[in-house]
């Protein structure tokens, strides 16, 4: 979803085609205009062979696909584990908060039970939609699985390997300009850890005062997914992108610069919390499993 307030030094580009945009072409594009297939069809632009790139451009989007993938495979095996998720006074926060009556209990904890005792699957599903379905709107992840696992386009001046361009202009990519709606959504979920990060300087006894070293990850953890979620390009536009004159909100023009500097960090803002959010969790796997005892600073 466009946002009309995009930095132009921002790394987060539009994203280009979707799956399912025709056959692969040949192995290059013709230069010249009108001919070849994918850059080289007559409704591209023309871009001559000396001016695509001879360079190792596949090696980004490589790692990007496989960091992604590694993700994937472990949030994947956790949100089905259903265990290990709470060892006082430490909840995952891909199980927070709880809205199921399958849940550890969890005292004075995220336990709302909204849904009653008919889910019988993890309680993790339920509460990953919205931060998944922000992720995977976001236009700076966008840009990476596109590149990473579709080759859509495969990098900057790098010929095109798709035979036609739609965009997202149909399912299920279209469902991408509901980006805004997540962020609302993924909003109370990161004030809901905020929450489960103060109730983590308690001991295992539930008193208060105490700090461990899962205190420390806590507090790094949500800093960054706070920080991610105001870079987001919706918040941004949100605070000030239909401001006509900034002069007349100055409290809403300061927001919005504020926004629009953490934005200029949204790509590295993306992955510092994705990797926290796991680091996180796995974090809370090993103490509650009895793997590792939890380091108590005071």
């Amino acid at each position: 979803m466009a946002t009309g307030t995009e930095s132009g030094t921002d790394s987060d580009t539009e994203p280009g085609t979707g799956p399912g945009t025709g056959p692969k072409a040949g192995p290059g594009p013709k230069a010249g205009p009108g001919t070849g297939r994918g850059v080289g069809h007559p409704s591209r632009a023309a871009i001559p062979a000396r001016h695509l790139r001879t360079d190792r451009w596949w090696l980004a989007p490589a790692v990007t696909a496989a960091g992604l993938l590694a993700f994937i495979v472990y949030s994947t095996w956790r949100a089905f584990a259903n265990a290990d998720y709470y060892a006082a006074p430490y909840v995952s926060p891909f199980y927070s908060p709880c809205l199921a009556e399958n849940c550890a209990p969890m005292r004075s904890g995220p336990n709302w039970e909204i849904l009653g005792s008919w889910w019988g699957l993890s309680p993790a599903l339920l509460i990953l939609i919205s931060p998944l379905g922000f992720r995977l709107t976001c236009y700076y992840y966008r840009k990476a699985y596109y590149r990473g696992f579709w080759a859509s386009p495969p990098a900057c001046a790098v010929a095109e390997p798709h035979a036609s361009y739609s965009g997202e202009t149909r399912f299920p990519l279209v469902m991408q300009n509901m980006h805004r709606y997540f962020f609302y959504a993924a909003v109370p979920v990161a004030g809901i850890l905020t929450y489960d990060t103060v109730l983590s300087f308690r001991d295992e006894h539930y008193a208060w005062g105490h700090m461990g070293l899962g205190s420390l990850i806590f507090l790094v953890n949500i800093a960054l997914i706070w920080a991610y979620t105001l870079s987001c390009h919706s918040c941004r536009h949100i605070i000030g992108g239909r401001l006509r004159h900034f002069s007349r909100h100055p409290v809403r023009y300061r927001l919005w610069g504020w926004a629009g500097k953490l934005n200029a960090r949204h790509m590295q803002l993306a992955w510092a919390s994705l990797i926290s959010v796991a680091v996180a969790d796995f974090y809370v796997y090993l103490v509650a499993s009895g793997a590792f005892d939890d380091p108590r600073f005071f």
